[in-house]
């Protein structure tokens, strides 16, 4: 065997399958989305709230961005997470107004 017949093992040309990184999607990380919808309902403020949403949003995407994740996909999770924590947040204060009807008094 001579020195460049080892380029032609199967096994040194070898190049593994690309892979496609899949996030724990974000709707269920049920935890997370509690924690952040009962702080998002103690500010005192539009304002407050707003900007706590900025930085829970800024926090994420720099999460996703680190692991790889594309743009598209950062905001679909970013998008359902903000989806299911406002669900939460209905869910939070009907507990605490006693109403059992959804609709309100109206």
């Amino acid at each position: 065997m001579s020195g460049d017949d080892h380029t032609a093992l199967p096994l040194v040309s070898w190049q593994p399958p690309a892979c496609a990184l899949i996030p724990f999607p974000m709707i269920n990380r049920v935890g997370k989305i509690r924690d952040v919808a009962a702080k998002l309902l103690d500010k005192q403020t539009d304002r407050h709230a707003e900007y706590y949403c900025k930085q829970v949003t800024d926090g994420l995407s720099a999460q996703f961005s680190k692991l790889g994740l594309s743009e598209a996909l950062q905001d679909e999770q970013i998008g359902a997470f903000w989806t299911k924590v406002n669900q939460e947040v209905v869910r939070l204060r009907y507990r605490h107004t006693g109403s059992t009807d959804p609709r309100g008094a109206a």
